[in-house]
């Protein structure tokens, strides 16, 4: 209401049509031989560095209902956001039970950053191709897993993280299954139950390898795609520049603006709940998942405020903190913490879109 009363533009507009939207739309109507580069101060930008999975089903949507093609964008963009919803709540019933699933969900719809999960941008159909890889995983069916992770590999560069998480939980899956074939003798009669892990850990990377090499084919070299992202600065650097941000909000804080101090709180307190989510052994899939989606936020060189936005997938991060507050009994305490935690999280969207002048 505020945004309209200003600027004469519907709010609805601004979140469907913001940054990276942009992208996104232009590869769902021309595709990304279509698509023009635009100048930027390290070089042209380029639809390559953008993944193909929700411009795909942008496009479908587009084609089938009378929608603009950013109205089309967020109605995909939402149906991602209760996908991926429904997905955490699966994961986390299934470990610590139903309660804690609905709180977990809450949780992730109340992230600082949360906004996100209203706007037209890729996280939300990832996070939910993640969540439901993860429920696979737990749930050991590693075939559907490895399919699962070979589509979030198309959604998102950081589908890496789904692959690890799916590697790491189907190899520990296989050995452990071989070993107790071979304690009991029957290696060959058991042979279905170790081999389909394997399976599912060769499947889980086929989508992010094959958009990466066929990026690399039309730009005529093998790392392609890498250079690509090198208009925006996106490369790992083990985290120098997070701790160079970091250093310059403390020696210098006249330059601090308030989405620097709400990002680094944001890291501080995922790397606190990922130490918890160790002592709470979770499955070794969500626990390698985690680490890395936490690594490749810190570790990445690009823009320091998209590290809150490249954690929202990070769901299982959300689960000690879930399994803190269903020990609650207070009556009332817990409804009461999360409808806070929901209006703070609507007024710091709310700055994030409508006041911030860079992208979330």
């Amino acid at each position: 209401m505020l945004w309209e009363g200003q600027h004469g533009t519907s709010a609805l507009y601004r979140v469907a049509t913001m940054w990276d939207a942009y992208w996104y739309q232009d590869i769902a109507v021309h595709g990304y031989a279509g698509s023009e580069p635009v100048p930027g101060p390290h070089g042209p930008y380029e639809a390559y560095a953008f993944f193909p999975i929700y411009p795909m089903l942008l496009r479908a949507v587009w084609w089938i209902l009378p929608l603009p093609v950013h109205y089309a964008a967020l109605l995909v963009a939402w149906a991602g956001s209760l996908a991926a919803a429904w997905g955490i709540f699966a994961v986390a019933a299934r470990l610590h039970g139903r309660r804690v699933g609905v709180i977990a969900a809450v949780l992730w719809g109340v992230l600082p950053y949360a906004v996100v999960e209203s706007m037209a941008y890729s996280e939300l159909v990832f996070t939910a191709f993640a969540a439901w890889t993860m429920y696979a995983a737990v749930t050991r069916r590693w075939v559907w897993a490895g399919v699962l992770c070979s589509l979030a590999g198309l959604t998102r560069p950081t589908g890496v993280a789904v692959v690890v998480g799916v590697g790491v939980g189907a190899v520990w899956a296989a050995f452990t299954q071989w070993r107790q074939a071979r304690r009991a003798g029957e290696v060959r009669e058991r042979r279905a139950l170790w081999l389909r892990p394997l399976i599912g850990c060769a499947l889980a990377p086929l989508g992010f390898l094959s958009f990466v090499a066929w990026v690399g084919v039309q730009k005529g070299r093998w790392d392609g795609y890498f250079r690509v992202q090198d208009a925006w600065q996106s490369h790992f650097d083990f985290g120098r520049s997070t701790a160079h941000v970091i250093r310059e909000m403390i020696t210098v804080p006249d330059t601090i603006w308030l989405t620097d101090v709400v990002v680094t709180l944001t890291l501080v307190g995922y790397i606190l709940m990922f130490m918890v989510s160790g002592l709470q052994r979770q499955p070794l899939a969500l626990v390698a998942y985690s680490a890395m989606m936490l690594l490749l936020a810190i570790g990445d060189a690009a823009y320091f405020n998209s590290r809150a936005r490249f954690l929202i997938p990070a769901f299982a991060l959300l689960l000690p903190l879930a399994t803190g507050l269903v020990r609650v009994r207070t009556r009332g305490v817990v409804p009461s913490m999360l409808v806070a935690a929901a209006v703070c999280s609507a007024l710091y969207g709310g700055y994030v879109v409508f006041v911030y002048n860079n992208s979330p």
